[in-house]
């Protein structure tokens, strides 16, 4: 496989609004994260993904697009974006934005054209039907709750919609929608920046009349089309976000014969605690085996054929270190030990903003304190069906977006230093112990942790291209595997949970000289590894020769 940029790039997202703000507004902004660029050069990363920064109406945070060529205007303005990518630039590091083109807002300026009769020019930009049966087309769910379709009283047929009525999906069978799409897309690498990050990219081949709203045949031709017609001719990064790929499936975005991305977000491993009929909110423990079964399958099925995106958060999820880890006593150990796995694996890292200093999970009281529309509306549909406030709140404390989205916390001083305003969310109240000024201050901290991560990945070829092989499988509380790359072999291990673990070193690993490359603990480099008592998630790497 030809070697790429982006497989030795670990990439930084940043959720905007949650970032810095400098407007006192209450809400994160373009001129707030160019203020934190150097924070974010001595992080090390090479790459800032930017979730949707476009002028929006903001009923899904940016996820809703009225104009894709224009800034929300409480972000700040297209001169703020432009110096955004050139004083990213000057620090070696590429701006990828968050490209949403399921659909747009209901405010876009085609959506309102296509809703005011059935014969406007606009109207095939979107999925319409007539009613069935005096009521909807079909039983297509929304992901957000409700039926997929609402009644546009107006034309008297309804159109069709994946996530909020205010958020109309694109009918991609239209050419002039792709053209429309691909000089946007054309417009934005132009430029300058370094690729996209394309939400739920895989509804995009959808056919609502066969009920096929992922993964749908028509959706690899597309994706091929689109390469070709924009990002193909420009060197660059781009991620789809795909939530039901299974290996063979990411082969067919990823394999780089076929023309079409970079690399997928899987979220096979991310699944894993959420009950089979309820989903997230009816969380379950973990599987620890199937985490190291699901992890190491995808390590080993795209070697050679595609690429793997390595990441525990993002703007959908909840902490990971109040999720698998342990967020009171061992918050900084277990944060580490998270790293340790992850980063040592094949594929490309993605740290969501906040995790570099191990940011919890937050617990606010109220319901009326979230702002989530997918919470608020779990909350009020499953109330009706006779849940209890206590049980909503559990689930929301647990599996909630927001408890990613709380405002970074940047130092001790009041709401965090994010804002001197009412910050749109609010602070984990932790902030005073957890914020960026007292890991910076604190050599030892989880910060420079991943400072170190990043720069052994750059360092060492091994990380990056060589085979992965999984070790002590049956084990139910270590993880352990070897990477091999010519005569170089790095041998990870990690204690996943609170109890001590043994670790004895397989008979066919054999070597002469070891180097310890990084810990979680203080270790005794001239220890033995042939058996090591492991503390309450403890991780080692070491360098085999």
């Amino acid at each position: 496989m030809e070697r790429k940029w982006w497989h030795e790039a670990v990439v930084y997202q940043i959720y905007p609004r949650s970032f810095k703000d400098t407007t006192g507004n209450g809400v994160g902004d373009l001129r707030g994260i160019i203020e934190k660029l150097d924070y974010l050069e001595k992080l090390g990363v090479d790459v800032i993904w930017l979730s949707p920064v476009y002028k929006s109406p903001m009923d899904d945070n940016g996820y809703d697009i009225s104009d894709y060529r224009d800034i929300a205007a409480e972000f700040g303005t297209m001169e703020d974006m432009d110096e955004l990518i050139a004083q990213a630039k000057e620090r070696g590091i590429k701006i990828i934005m968050d490209l949403v083109v399921n659909h747009t807002s209901d405010e876009h300026p085609w959506f309102i054209e296509a809703s005011k009769s059935k014969d406007n020019p606009y109207r095939d930009y979107y999925i319409w039907r007539d009613p069935k049966d005096g009521g909807v087309p079909n039983n297509i769910p929304s992901i957000f709750s409700g039926p997929a379709w609402e009644y546009d009283e107006e034309t008297e047929q309804y159109y069709f919609h994946l996530f909020s009525k205010r958020q109309p999906d694109l009918n991609w069978e239209n050419p002039q929608v792709q053209k429309e799409i691909h000089q946007m897309m054309n417009f934005w690498l132009e430029k300058g920046i370094g690729g996209f990050r394309m939400d739920v990219i895989d509804l995009i081949g959808k056919e609502v009349d066969q009920k096929i709203t992922s993964n749908g045949p028509r959706l690899h031709p597309l994706l091929q089309e689109m390469n070709q017609a924009t990002f193909g001719n420009y060197d660059v990064l781009t991620v789809g976000e795909t939530w039901g790929a299974t290996p063979e499936i990411a082969k067919l975005y990823s394999d780089p014969e076929r023309n079409e991305l970079s690399m997928i977000f899987q979220f096979e491993h991310m699944t894993l605690d959420w009950d089979d009929e309820e989903g997230k909110w009816s969380p379950k423990p973990l599987d620890f085996k199937k985490l190291k079964k699901v992890l190491s399958k995808w390590q080993t099925e795209l070697k050679g054929q595609g690429w793997n995106s390595l990441f525990w958060n993002n703007h959908d999820l909840p902490r990971i270190v109040s999720r698998w880890g342990n967020d009171q006593e061992y918050r900084v150990e277990s944060a580490k030990m998270l790293a340790t796995l992850l980063h040592f694996m094949q594929g490309t890292p993605y740290i969501y903003q906040g995790e570099e200093i191990g940011m919890t999970n937050v617990k606010y009281e109220s319901i009326d304190d979230y702002n989530d529309i997918e919470i608020l509306n779990f909350y009020r549909d499953n109330l009706k069906r006779g849940y209890t406030h206590q049980q909503m709140m559990e689930a929301i404390w647990q599996n909630g977006r927001d408890n990613a989205r709380t405002p970074i916390q940047w130092d001790d001083s009041e709401n965090a230093g994010f804002t001197v305003g009412t910050p749109w969310l609010k602070v984990n109240p932790n902030y005073t112990e957890v914020n960026v000024q007292e890991a910076l201050n604190n050599h030892d901290s989880i910060f420079y942790y991943y400072q170190k991560l990043i720069r052994l990945r750059k360092e060492n070829d091994v990380i990056v291209y060589g085979d992965y092989q999984l070790l002590l499988e049956d084990d139910d509380s270590i993880f352990v595997y070897t990477r091999n790359l010519a005569d170089e072999q790095i041998l990870v291990i990690v204690n996943f949970f609170k109890a001590e673990a043994e670790f004895i070193l397989p008979e066919d690993i054999s070597f002469d000289n070891k180097e310890l490359l990084i810990s979680n603990y203080e270790v005794d480099e001239d220890e033995s590894i042939d058996k090591v008592e492991l503390k309450p998630y403890e991780a080692r790497a070491y360098r085999l020769t």
